[in-house]
This record gives C-alpha cells, structure tokens and sequence, in this order.
C-alpha cells in the first residue's frame, strides 16, 4: 500500500508498505478522505511543537471497515465511519475524570503515531464512529467540528446569548455553527475578505474588527497571542473569553480589565465524547457542511502540492481523496 511520510520539515515521500494486520480489538480500515488540518501545515514548516518526524500525517480521518472482529458495538465490514484521533491512557488523573481530551500521555493519530494519510489503518474498535447516512467527506469533518462542538460547551453559552468569535479559519468556523446551533446571537470577527464573505454565505454576520462589540462569550481562535490579549476588551462584564486557537507565544492580559469585569477564562483543546452527537447533528441537518470542502487532492499529489495549499486564498477546508471513493 502507498503511504506519504513526512520525513522532516519541508520534505515529503512516497513509499510503499505491506497492509498492516489489525490485532485484538482493532479494525482493518480502508481510507478514504484525510482533511488537511492548520497544524498540519505547522508540522510540514517544521513550527509546531508536538509532532515528531518522519511521520505520516493525518487525523481528520474517514474510511471504510474491511476486516473487523465480533464486537458489542456492531461495526461491520462495509461500515462507513468517523476516526476518532484520540488515545488516552484511561488511568490517569484526568481520564479518570472524565477528560480524556486532557490525557497525560495522550497520543493523536497523525501526531504523535501514524495517521490516515495511507491507504490501510488499523484503528481501535471504540475510534470508529459509523453512519450510514453521511457521506465519507462529512465523515472526516467531525474532527474538525468537534473542536467547535467542545469549545462551546466548555463555554457554558446559553441560547439568546451574543457570541464573538475571532478568526473564521475552520476552528472558528465550527465554533460559530455550533453556537448557531445553541440559539446563541453570532458575529464573526475575521480579517480576511475572503473569510468573510465564506461565513456570511452561511448565514453570520461579520466584520474585520470587533468595532466594541461586547459579547457574552468571547471564542478566539485566531493562535495569535496579540489577538487572544485584545479579545478581553470584547467580553462583556461577568462574561466568559475562550481560547480555542493555540499559540507558542506568552498571552498578557491586561488585569485590572480581567478583574474589574470579573471575567472567566477557558482553555478548550480538542474534544471529549463528542463524535457521536455531532454525526447525529450533521444527519439531522442542524449543522451544514455542505460549504466546507474548498479544495481537494488525491493521495499521490501531496508530495507535489502541498506545499502550495496555504497560499490558496479562497482555502477552508482541503480534503485527500486517498482512494478516490465518493
């Protein structure tokens, strides 16, 4: 089977590798679509912390079962499924209270262990997320919108509350739509045209600048620490901020805002149990993905093109056709 490793920053191969055998408990998965995610590009720069090398990327992830178990879970050879990324531990202090999306030892599919960008993987029983309704390019959005998802529930948002949210990259995206969802009041705060006027064709309102808009909740998700800093003056008084984009670099909040509002702050880093709901959300058509996928690639023109994706301006979502299966 072909797989493309990223052997280290800036450079990709191709390679060939015997399909793998999938041990007690897991399931042989054809793969079928890989979105690109921004961390990705990160690690392809060689400017994300986390990821090792050489490394096949990959953890927004759909596929269909070829070989697979008795099982309690009734996940049958044919099955059209989500990929969960995350491995926990189980045991540690916080699995053991319910966060596995805090693991201590967490690893991540196409991260830290191999991921989807091959033709075969062989995935853990309780990964696998089925429907039979969703398409497989739905089915490897749920990561991604499962980030939004925990993001807003992390939050607290009630609906007929006004949420800001800073930066329409996919993140943000998703943060708005599950607001949406909620009865929540959204606006977008996005520097790029292009963004833009993508969010307003689902329906937000948006802006290039806050313009002093006070929000019950604030979810940034821009990665930018000059950013994050500037969307406390955004929240309003006893209200929550979000930061949902990551960044390397130290955040410095102006305090006596912080306390004089008696603001609550959240981190929100990837998401807990949420894979089951969202599918069930996307088949009842409460959440719309019909606009995400901006551009695609097959499997064989990563090595080529990949490296061009970022510069795309009109770039949402890119999702690799590994086997070319719609």
């Amino acid at each position: 089977m072909r797989q493309i490793v990223l052997e280290a920053p800036g450079r990709f191969i191709q390679r060939e590798a015997p399909i793998p055998t999938a041990p007690a408990g897991h399931a042989l998965v054809r793969m079928e679509k890989v979105g690109v995610c921004g961390s990705d590009f990160h690690a392809f720069a060689g400017r994300h912390p986390i990821y090792t090398y050489p490394r096949i990327l990959g953890h927004e992830l759909s596929g269909v079962v070829v070989e697979v178990p008795a099982n309690e879970m009734g996940i049958e050879p044919g099955d059209r499924c989500a990929i969960e990324p995350y491995m926990s531990c189980g045991h540690c202090r916080a699995c053991l209270m319910g966060r596995r999306n805090c693991c201590e030892t967490i690893r991540l599919l196409g991260v830290h262990v191999d991921g989807g960008m091959q033709e075969y993987l062989s995935v853990s029983l309780h990964l696998l997320h089925k429907s039979s309704l969703l398409s497989l390019d739905q089915l490897a959005l749920v990561e991604t919108l499962g980030i939004g998802a925990h993001a807003v529930r992390r939050s607290g948002l009630m609906p007929g509350e006004k949420a800001l949210i800073v930066g329409a990259g996919p993140i943000g995206i998703a943060v708005a739509q599950f607001a949406s969802a909620l009865g929540a009041s959204v606006h977008v705060v996005e520097l790029s045209e292009q963004r833009r006027v993508f969010v307003e064709s689902m329906d937000f309102t948006s802006s290039r600048a806050a313009e002093g808009r006070q929000a019950d909740v604030v979810f940034d998700a821009t990665g930018n620490a000059s950013a994050m800093a500037d969307s406390l003056a955004n929240v309003a008084t006893g209200g929550s901020l979000v930061y949902v984009g990551l960044t390397r670099d130290p955040v410095c909040l102006d305090d006596a805002l912080f306390h004089r509002k008696e603001v609550t702050l959240f981190a929100s880093r990837n998401s807990c149990g949420m894979f089951p709901s969202i599918i069930h959300l996307i088949e009842e058509g409460k959440i719309d993905t019909s606009r995400w996928i901006t551009d695609r690639l097959k499997l064989s023109e990563i090595v080529s093109v990949f490296q061009s994706l970022p510069k795309r301006k009109t770039l949402i979502k890119a999702i690799v056709d590994v086997n070319h299966i719609k």
